[in-house]
């Protein structure tokens, strides 16, 4: 597979070629060129000496060579589909001429592991973060309020709203009091996966050095009952961390009263903190995407992958994710794996997916959304392809199940579903102290305590959502900037954004409605 750098980032394919042309070459083994703007039929393609036959949207593909039946489509030069028909140099090639089938992998188990040429340490990027009495550092610093179970959820809102930026105003160094609610914990299993994924997160988000301090709710009744919850998670009681049963404290009022006790005991610790200068090497990134389009492959995805590559030279961790979104393309991950341990770790999740969506009309088994399909996006394989190269060219270091905790440096995969929020709370629990979130057809996704950094995947969608949008990719399509480049400017807002500086979802205050441990029912 073509390196994010090697296909489009030269000036020559992204700067004169691009003007000049309507259309892109990505690999020049591809028998499809991709559109730069949306093309009437007709529209002569002197680099490819084609004209095309159809009106093609931007960030579609039209035939570069004629392609016979049953022959593979290449985009990077990586099959993405096969020919559903005989076509002709300049037929639009999309789902509706593109079958989807199953593609032979070559896992090659570590194979092509090559380990990353670190930084030294006394020249490694640095931020201004918080460093908690543990040594871990923080790139935000808010007090958490937890529900064990829904029957909860109401009060802990409740709390969490009653400290308003005008209370808050005292405490200049709290970034808000957060309510961390769902919709699960009752009438439910009391063991099994959907179990073990919540406690996963709510563990991971009370101890997450952006939370300076917790109050966890109960009713007094929930299958996920909260003694046994403290104990396996080896949580205790403090200062920084209360607990509260409704039933025992009398009802709602009470507990309302008792939650926000609580939290006004907690905020003149919180707000101790001071930043200081500290490494790269503590930014653990999850990597996002939604709302892509034919551009997503071309631009921010790989661009933010250069930007993961510098992180991770500097000591840093990015976690890719979202596992119904790499299916077709996860031999290019195994590949690189640090030991074939790890790359079959990651096998072994795709065919937990496919076992679990057998039969389903879903994702994984080639249909994508239809903002996806509107955006160019063929099946789930072109969709994997532009998907993956989030992560760069790293070596991958190992595989993580939902909401596990992240210790390992560089590039991690963990297993999630490919729904954003779903997906963002579980690299959160994780560790993610950021989320970096691509898009090409806009979303308006924010994060706690985690901030999210989003990036436009083309122009016209950046200035018509730059209220939302923090990084224009678009300018690599535009010809204005190579992947090399725009990787390092990403690089260089991550180290703002750690630093404090507010994403445009933060200052919406969007995000906290987006925490949303796994149902299991969620399967793409």
């Amino acid at each position: 597979m073509t390196s994010a750098t090697e296909s489009v980032a030269s000036p020559q394919a992204l700067g004169q070629k691009a003007v000049k042309s309507p259309f892109i070459r990505l690999d020049s083994r591809d028998n499809v060129v991709v559109a730069r703007v949306a093309v009437q039929p007709g529209t002569p393609v002197p680099s490819e000496q084609l004209v095309t036959l159809h009106e093609v949207p931007a960030g579609h593909k039209i035939a570069a060579i004629a392609i016979k039946r049953g022959e593979p489509i290449l985009k990077y030069n990586t099959v993405i589909g096969y020919a559903a028909e005989d076509v002709v140099p300049g037929t639009w090639l999309h789902s509706h001429n593109i079958n989807f089938d199953e593609v032979v992998k070559d896992y090659r188990f570590g194979l092509d592991y090559k380990a990353t040429e670190r930084v030294p340490a006394e020249r490694q990027a640095m931020f201004q973060g918080i460093v908690r009495s543990d040594g871990r550092v923080a790139t935000r610093n808010y007090i958490g309020v937890y529900c064990v179970s829904h029957r909860a959820a109401s009060v802990a809102r409740q709390v969490a709203a009653w400290f308003t930026p005008e209370r808050l105003a005292a405490y200049p160094n709290v970034d808000g009091v957060v309510p961390y609610v769902h919709e699960q914990g009752a009438a439910m299993e009391r063991s099994g996966e959907p179990m073990e994924y919540l406690h996963r997160v709510l563990s991971g988000y009370i101890v997450h050095p952006n939370n300076a301090g917790g109050v966890l709710i109960a009713l007094g009744e929930e299958d996920n009952d909260l003694d046994y919850f403290m104990r396996a998670h080896s949580l205790e009681e403090g200062g920084q961390l209360k607990t509260l049963v409704m039933q025992d404290l009398g009802g709602s009022k009470r507990t309302l009263e008792a939650g926000i006790a609580a939290v006004q005991a907690m905020l003149p610790h919180a707000n101790q903190v001071r930043r200081e200068p500290v490494s790269a090497e503590h930014i653990v990134v999850g990597l996002q995407c939604g709302g892509s389009d034919g551009f997503s492959g071309l631009s921010a995805n790989p661009a933010l992958g250069a930007a993961m590559e510098l992180l991770i030279a500097n000591g840093g961790t990015a976690i890719l994710s979202e596992t119904s979104e790499i299916f077709g393309v996860e031999h290019t991950l195994t590949a690189r794996a640090v030991t074939p341990a790890v790359g079959q770790k990651l096998v072994d999740r795709i065919n937990w997916w496919l076992r679990y969506n057998e039969g389903k009309d879903t994702q994984i088994n080639g249909r994508v959304s239809p903002g996806n399909n509107a955006g160019g996006l063929a099946n789930v394989l072109e969709k994997s392809l532009g998907g993956a190269k989030k992560g760069g060219n790293a070596p991958l270091m190992e595989v993580y199940q939902y909401a596990e905790r992240v210790n390992a440096r560089g590039l991690v995969f963990m297993d999630t579903p490919g729904y954003d929020p779903v997906a963002a709370t579980g690299q959160i629990a994780g560790g993610a102290n950021l989320i970096c979130f691509t898009t090409g057809r806009g979303s308006c996704f924010g994060s706690v305590p985690a901030p999210t950094v989003k990036l436009a995947s083309n122009t016209p969608m950046y200035e018509r959502m730059v209220g939302d949008m923090d990084i224009n990719c678009g300018v690599i399509i535009d010809g204005e900037a190579t992947i090399a480049q725009m990787g390092e400017i990403i690089f260089q807002q991550v180290l703002q954004h750690a630093s404090g500086l507010p994403t445009k979802s933060e200052a919406l205050g969007v995000g906290i409605n987006e925490f949303v441990p796994w149902p299991l029912g969620v399967v793409d």
